[in-house]
């Protein structure tokens, strides 16, 4: 009977956290709110979330808004192409927490300056090596602007909990056999890839530039 009611506990616990998360009663008091259903589009295309403006803002002013360094890796693709990411666990904002990931945007011929600097080439897949940065290229990230932000939530959240708070996307698309199915928001410029067995992954980019992320989204699928 006791784990009965442990269990029951625990379910109606992790059943309040999801409603907290998405519901005005689960904000804490924020005089500027940063959250993850509030992206300001200007009528050129752009677009501003947790008080940064993509493709304008900077590596160093999302430190300041996140309260932490973050950990700076530049990735090769299994395209061989190089990817330079700032990556911010466990990031508390207006009573969220949630993992950061920002894509910098970075010419082609700086990324190739970079790797040629990096040390310690590593393998984090089968098809994905890491770059660690020199001390003077670290630095150099600190200025650059954020491109895309990839936010993955503490807690999973419910479908429903999302279209009350994102609405119904423009496209559904679903990837061959892991069950994540991507909302596709082109006006706003976010993508939710909602996945039945695990954290959800949103996706920000400037809504003019929403094609890549796309073209993005289906080529993965087709590769899987």
């Amino acid at each position: 009977m006791d784990r009965k009611i442990l269990l029951w506990v625990v379910s109606l616990t992790l059943v309040a956290l999801a409603l907290a998360i998405l519901s005005p009663g689960g904000r804490q008091s924020d005089k500027a709110p940063k959250l993850p259903w509030e992206i300001r589009v200007d009528a050129q295309g752009g677009s501003k979330v947790f008080g940064l403006t993509l493709g304008q803002s900077t590596l160093h002013e999302a430190s300041e808004i996140f309260s932490s360094e973050g950990k700076v890796s530049l990735f090769i693709t299994k395209d061989n192409q190089p990817v330079l990411e700032a990556y911010f666990e466990r990031i508390s904002l207006s009573g969220l927490r949630a993992d950061f990931v920002l894509v910098l945007d970075v010419e082609s011929g700086t990324l190739q300056a970079l790797y040629d600097r990096g040390s310690r080439i590593s393998r984090t897949t089968e098809i994905t090596r890491k770059v660690e940065l020199a001390a003077e290229d670290r630095v150099l990230a600190g200025n650059l602007p954020i491109k895309l932000i990839n936010y993955i939530p503490a807690a999973n959240l419910d479908e429903q909990l999302l279209l009350n708070r994102f609405g119904e996307p423009a496209e559904r698309i679903p990837e061959a056999d892991t069950g994540v199915v991507h909302w596709v928001y082109p006006q706003t410029g976010l993508s939710i890839g909602v996945n039945p067995h695990g954290k959800e992954l949103l996706q920000y980019i400037q809504p003019k530039e929403m094609d890549l992320l796309i073209e993005s989204i289906r080529t993965n699928r087709e590769d899987n």
